[in-house]
């Protein structure tokens, strides 16, 4: 069986580099991964994390996917314009009170995280229903199908991922083209860190005392917690990635922290949305001490899962 191509965006650090690496290094060589990236200064690490592979199963090419030239001619790049596999990965995030970010800020990020998917499809989708064959995969996040305190926008921009993908994958299916939202939960990568750093350092003056008292002594401190108990890998995920990307009926969603599930559950198990609510309304700011709790029998899971 030929080699299927793979595009993958947002290739020079974190989840969009180990997809990448672990695909081009498939034992079975079962794919042809065409990297991506906006910045090819930014192409040393992935050039590192390849190896042997560069060059054989896998090249680099320069992507801006808030660009539809970049992006059809990169496309147009590529023998007979195939892509078997498209993997979205490329994304920014957001974090803090909404009235510390200005709208061409939240512009911005939409403009990468959902319009940035949205002419990556557009370019791709004509060429996979001619030859009635694809798998489009989008890194999602489990905060694309769960709001979190202080991810207004962020989480925003991924249920417009959730519901595009969810309403194109019915057209898709007519045309033998899969469909699939990969929702990590906390992963540590660089992209994370610098998101939190920047939290950190951030000017709270547009917003009253209180939110930007919540801001930093209540929701960064939680968020260090939550991400040491549950945080994974990028190349956790990227693992994750391959399974969907090789199963042979891929889901339309798959959470890749089984840690993380029982958090999401509880928005399926009301669906007046008030059981989600008051538990994070009390975990957060009435009963502390059994969200520390929680996230230290949660850590010590993660640990044993780990040894396994």
């Amino acid at each position: 069986m030929a080699a299927r191509r793979v595009l993958v965006t947002g290739c020079s650090s974190g989840i969009g580099l180990a997809v990448a690496a672990r695909l081009a290094r498939d034992e079975l060589r079962r794919f042809k991964v065409v990297a991506t990236m906006r910045d090819l200064g930014k192409r040393g690490p992935l050039e590192k994390a390849a190896g042997d592979s560069l060059n054989e199963t896998l090249e680099i090419k320069q992507l801006d996917a808030c660009c539809e030239a970049s992006i059809k001619e990169c496309v147009d790049s590529l023998p007979d314009r195939r892509v078997d596999v498209l993997v979205n990965n490329a994304g920014v995030g957001m974090i803090g009170p909404l009235e510390c970010q200005s709208i061409d800020a939240m512009k911005e990020l939409f403009d990468t995280n959902f319009f940035g998917l949205a002419r990556l499809v557009r370019e791709l989708l004509p060429d996979m229903k001619r030859r009635r064959s694809g798998h489009i995969v989008v890194m999602s996040s489990v905060m694309g199908t769960q709001g979190l305190l202080f991810n207004d926008v962020y989480s925003a921009s991924k249920f417009a991922v959730e519901g595009f993908c969810e309403s194109l994958a019915v057209q898709a299916m007519k045309f033998n083209i899969k469909t699939t939202l990969v929702e990590p939960g906390p992963v540590v990568t660089e992209f994370e860190r610098k998101v939190y750093e920047d939290a950190e350092k951030m000017e709270l003056s547009g917003t009253d005392e209180e939110t930007a008292k919540i801001f930093r002594e209540i929701y960064l401190p939680y968020s260090v917690k939550v991400f040491a108990s549950l945080g994974q890998t990028p190349e956790e995920v990227a693992e994750q990635t391959v399974k969907v990307i090789t199963a042979k009926e891929p889901p339309l969603r798959h959470q890749t922290n089984r840690l993380y599930t029982p958090m999401t559950a509880l928005k399926h198990a009301d669906p007046t949305g008030r059981l989600p609510l008051d538990a994070f309304y009390k975990m957060i700011f009435k009963h502390s001490s059994v969200f520390n709790a929680t996230l230290a029998v949660l850590r010590v899971l993660q640990r044993r899962a780990g040894k396994k």
